[in-house]
C-alpha cells in the first residue's frame, strides 16, 4: 500500500497536469477562433471561383484549344503525387493519426502505380521519412503561412505535371466540420476537373474565354491548395481543444479518486494506531 506521502505527491503532479491541459484548452479554443473565420472567409471566394470557372469552361467549351491546356490533360495514373498535410505539434488526438492512416491506404490502393508524396506538417514527415516513401518535398510551419507560401507549393505540383513527371496530383487533409467533427477528405485537383455550370450567365468577355480560362485554372489549384492548408488548421484547433477537455475531465476524476483513496488510507492508519493504543492499554492493566 503506498504511503501517504506518496499519494499527495500522485495528486499533486496530477493537478499540475490538470493546469497545463486547461491552459493548452483555452489556447487552442483562442487560435480556433481565428482559423475558423479564416475558413469561413475562405469558403465563399473558393465557390464564387469554381462557378466562374465553370462559366468560362462553359463559354469557351467550343474551341478545340481547350483540350490541348496541360493541366486538362489526362493520363494513365502510373505516377502519382499525394500532397498530405497534416500538422507540426501533437496533443490533438487521432487528428494526425487518421491522416497518416488515410496515406497509407491510399498508398495501398494504388500499388500499381509510383506514389510520391510532398510533405506538410512535421508530423507527416517523422512519419514517413523513417518508411522509405519517395518525398519531393518537406514543409514545415505552413499552418500559419500566407496564400504567396501556400501558392508556391501549388505552382511547383503544377510544374512537374506540366512537364509530364506525374499523370496526377491528390490532396489529403481534414476538413473542418464543427469544433467535435473532422472530415478525412481526399481530393483529385489535378487533371484539373471542370465544374458543371448550374445557371448559364450571360457573360460580356474582353478577353478570348480560353486566354481566361488558362488564366483562371492556375488559380484555381491553388485555392484549392491554400483551402486544404486552412481546413486542416482549424480541424487541428478544433481536435486538440476536444483532446486537452477529455484530459482535463479525465485528471479531475483521477484526483476525487486519488483524494478518496487517500482519505481511506489515512483513516485506516488512524484506525490502526487507536486500535494499537487501546490494545496497550489494555495489556498494561
Amino acid at each position: 500500500m503506498p504511503s501517504l506521502i506518496d499519494i499527495r505527491r500522485r495528486i499533486r503532479s496530477v493537478k499540475n497536469t490538470q493546469q497545463i491541459t486547461k491552459a493548452m484548452k483555452m489556447v487552442s479554443a483562442a487560435k480556433l477562433r481565428r482559423a475558423q473565420d479564416r475558413v469561413i472567409s475562405s469558403r465563399p471566394y473558393a465557390g464564387l471561383l469554381r462557378q466562374v470557372l465553370a462559366n468560362v469552361a462553359s463559354a469557351a467549351a467550343g474551341d478545340e484549344s481547350v483540350a490541348e491546356n496541360p493541366l486538362l490533360a489526362r493520363r494513365p495514373e502510373t505516377r502519382i503525387l499525394l500532397v498530405l498535410v497534416t500538422s507540426d505539434k501533437g496533443l490533438a488526438g487521432a487528428f494526425n493519426s487518421n491522416l497518416i492512416k488515410g496515406a497509407q491506404r491510399f498508398t495501398e490502393d494504388h500499388r500499381d502505380a509510383s506514389v510520391r508524396m510532398e510533405l506538410v506538417g512535421r508530423k507527416g514527415r517523422d512519419f514517413f521519412k523513417k518508411r522509405g516513401v519517395t518525398i519531393t518535398g518537406e514543409h514545415l510551419n505552413m499552418l500559419k503561412a500566407g496564400f504567396a507560401d501556400v501558392a508556391a507549393i501549388a505552382r511547383t505540383a503544377m510544374d512537374l505535371y506540366r512537364a509530364g513527371e506525374i499523370d496526377s496530383v491528390y490532396l489529403l487533409f481534414n476538413e473542418f466540420k464543427s469544433v467535435v467533427s473532422q472530415k478525412l477528405t481526399l481530393a483529385r485537383v489535378l487533371p484539373v476537373e471542370l465544374p458543371e455550370q448550374q445557371a448559364p450567365v450571360d457573360y460580356i468577355f474582353e478577353q478570348p474565354p480560353v486566354e481566361m480560362l488558362q488564366a483562371l485554372l492556375p488559380r484555381y489549384v491553388e485555392m484549392e491548395f491554400y483551402r486544404a492548408l486552412l481546413e486542416t488548421a482549424a480541424s487541428e484547433h478544433a481536435a486538440r481543444m476536444t483532446a486537452m477537455e477529455a484530459a482535463t475531465s479525465n485528471a479531475g476524476e483521477m484526483i476525487e479518486k486519488l483524494t478518496l483513496y487517500m482519505n481511506r488510507v489515512r483513516q485506516a492508519s488512524i484506525t490502526k494506531e487507536i486500535i494499537e493504543v487501546v490494545s496497550g492499554a489494555a495489556a498494561a492493566e
